[in-house]
């Protein structure tokens, strides 16, 4: 038996332009844990809700795998979060996240990312959410997609503001002790999306709807 047989979202694949996006398979980890001890971001304030680029080089990667392995303990019909590794000339660059609770009824996703710092810059960030949000908009049938983020990360928002979304409110949140900071959400209505003039290539989709009962 093969292991997408148990597993079927890992049969899940979305392909951009210069982009593999799949759920994080244990085969992965070790470009994901590489990609996140070359650095996400410098020194200084945290882009995260969670500061986990905080830990140590010893402790990140059993941290990152831990992380991964938890995220497939919340899937189900009703609430999932789906973490997929990003994949750029045969590495992982980083992660996108794409969540939603009483998705049946609320038809909202929600979405996370992060990018190397190396791989930052070039259009790629915007390009693995763009690929993300037209598979949730076209695949999954949403109809709004929200995320967030710190007031001053400008890159995210200015991402969030190229596809359509608007402003939906500041709410102050503390990543670290001590550290207090503004958070930007956003909201999206699939109406607004501001497409690329590219498409997504999605294999294995089937599968992967069964499991999320959609």
């Amino acid at each position: 038996m093969d292991l997408r047989n148990i597993w079927p979202l890992f049969e899940l694949e979305i392909e951009t332009p210069r982009l593999m996006l799949r759920p994080v398979r244990d085969e992965d980890l070790p470009g994901l844990v590489q990609a996140a001890l070359d650095g996400v971001h410098p020194p200084g304030p945290t882009p995260f809700g969670a500061p986990w680029t905080d830990a140590s080089a010893d402790q990140l990667p059993a941290n990152l795998a831990q992380f991964q392995w938890g995220l497939r303990n919340r899937v189900s019909p009703q609430n999932w979060i789906v973490a997929f590794a990003v994949h750029h000339e045969g590495r992982v660059i980083g992660a996108q996240d794409l969540g939603a609770y009483g998705f049946p009824d609320r038809r909202t996703v929600n979405t996370g990312s992060w990018l190397t710092q190396a791989a930052q810059g070039r259009g790629l960030g915007t390009e693995m959410r763009a690929g993300l949000l037209s598979f949730a908009f076209e695949t999954l049938g949403a109809e709004w997609a929200e995320s967030s983020a710190a007031g001053w990360n400008t890159a995210s928002l200015r991402i969030s503001e190229k596809l359509g979304y608007q402003p939906n409110g500041i709410t102050r949140v503390s990543p670290r002790t001590g550290e207090p900071v503004d958070e930007q959400r956003v909201r999206l209505n699939r109406a607004d999306f501001v497409k690329p003039d590219w498409s997504i290539a999605v294999r294995g989709e089937a599968a992967a709807l069964r499991q999320l009962g959609i």
